[in-house]
């Protein structure tokens, strides 16, 4: 998830250099979307694995 806002943060940095404003606002829209998305993700794991192993002690 996060390649594909990597992608999508290139695709807006490109096609705001080549003057394509909207273009450039919805995919770095797109972009923070996927990002916020995996970063949820990665925090409720984090918590889960923090869990388990004191589940294990």
């Amino acid at each position: 998830m996060l390649k594909w806002a990597l992608i999508f943060f290139v695709i807006s940095i490109i096609a705001g250099f080549f003057g394509f404003s909207g273009v450039s606002a919805a995919t770095a829209t797109i972009a923070r979307v996927l990002f916020g998305i995996a970063l949820v993700i990665f925090l409720i794991f984090l918590v889960l694995a923090l869990m388990a192993g004191k589940a294990v002690l």
